[in-house]
């Protein structure tokens, strides 16, 4: 039976800068820019022990257009161990490490095969004679708004037809809109796999046939929380079989406790206590947000400003000193009120309109206007984040609520 066997990865922005990390203990932080080629050596570990016929990177390989002459070295220093083990290599360039970049450019081994400024197709060649076309296009520039998915066709005389794409579903908005395309769009193609990079989420469009973004292989930040990794595929006459391979050597991840037990400040110490060593994993290092909800005030016992500080700090204690670490990013304690949306809002209009108001308040110059008009307040202050505005709108909404259920 012939078969074909592959690894699917995509988004490895080798030497990501990790931007807005800096507050890390240097340890963890060191950590966290290499992650990005441990994760390339995971797949290349992957890729030997499962003996694949070759590997698919579905663009953006580099994080930059310049490509760091580190992340290039790292990069061929994996591609050669595949080719000591017979393992091919197709890759396409994206949008972030598109064609009309500027870099030291540097020689791959010759099991690399990179596909150029147009679509075209790539012959593989099993020891078995099985056959496979791939298809794909590395970015000439860095905005591809055009619909390339129209320029692919399949081209007869193989068993098996791949394609690799580095563009955006729509319908979905996280990314930028670059090579956009629909599934039936790919489906009327009548390819066995489709390879698609660009969307940092994995996400199986579709299963006859496959149609994947397997996401990037290692988290960068909290919006890249979770498993990363990359998909072992096998063709066949029989169709296709496929499946998720985690890659990540550092996780991110977001977990809500319930805090409606605790009765002091002790208490929701040893509940994060707890938290640390559930989310601990062997091997790995752990960014972690905490999010304690249902917590009654306190009645001997109040929440000073500095108490969280103090608490992430002693939680922090030898963390950084592990090889599995688990580093709390950040705490965030949701009082009852904060959970009462729900059963507010049907009890009558004022509420809804106070919720609504809340979630659609951009006017964030008029209100701060006083402070930041100031004369010595402003040489002191920077513009606000997101993340910023979206705690201080959390922290009035409470501040509110406790008012009115006081009247």
């Amino acid at each position: 039976m012939k078969t074909v066997k592959f690894l699917h990865c995509a988004d490895l922005h080798l030497d990501s800068p990790m931007s807005g990390l800096k507050y890390l203990p240097e340890e963890i932080f060191q950590r966290l820019q290499n992650s990005t080629f441990k994760a390339l050596t995971n797949i290349t570990d992957i890729a030997i022990s499962t003996d694949v016929d070759f590997v698919l990177i579905s663009g953006d390989i580099f994080d930059g257009e310049d490509r760091s002459l580190r992340a290039q070295a790292r990069f061929r220093k994996e591609m050669v161990r595949l080719n000591q083990n017979g393992i091919q290599a197709y890759i396409i360039h994206g949008n972030h490490d598109h064609l009309a970049g500027t870099w030291t450019k540097m020689n791959w081994p010759e099991n690399v095969h990179v596909f150029g400024a147009e679509v075209e197709v790539k012959r593989f060649i099993k020891h078995d004679g099985t056959t496979a076309h791939l298809y794909g296009f590395s970015y000439p520039k860095r905005h591809v708004t055009e619909r390339w998915v129209e320029k692919y066709g399949k081209k007869t005389g193989a068993d098996f037809h791949i394609g690799l794409l580095h563009g955006h579903v729509e319908g979905v908005s996280e990314h930028g809109m670059y090579a956009p395309f629909t599934l039936p769009e790919l489906l009327q193609k009548q390819f066995d796999y489709w390879a698609l990079g660009h969307i940092h989420k994995r996400e199986v469009l579709a299963s006859e046939p496959p149609v994947i973004y397997p996401g990037n292989p290692q988290g960068r930040n909290r919006k890249e929380n979770g498993l990363k990794g990359c998909y072992l595929v096998s063709l066949s006459e029989q169709g296709a079989d496929y499946e998720f391979i985690e890659t990540n050597d550092v996780l991110w991840l977001d977990r809500t406790l319930d805090g409606s037990a605790i009765s002091s400040l002790g208490s929701l110490f040893d509940l994060c206590q707890h938290a640390v060593k559930e989310n601990r994993v062997d091997g790995k290092g752990v960014v972690l947000t905490l999010e304690i909800e249902n917590l009654r005030q306190f009645e001997t016992e109040s929440v000073s400003p500095g108490f969280v500080q103090e608490l992430l700090e002693t939680l922090h204690e030898h963390e950084a000193e592990e090889q599995d670490f688990v580093w709390i990013r950040d705490i965030k304690l949701i009082e009852t009120t904060q959970l009462q949306r729900s059963q507010l809002s049907v009890q009558g209009e004022f509420y809804h309109e106070l919720f609504t108001a809340i979630d659609d308040f951009e006017h964030w110059e008029e209100a701060l206007s006083p402070l930041y008009g100031h004369h010595l307040a402003r040489k002191h202050l920077s513009e606000l984040g997101e993340e910023e505005k979206e705690n201080l709108l959390k922290e009035a909404e409470t501040k509110l609520l406790q008012l009115l259920s006081q009247e």
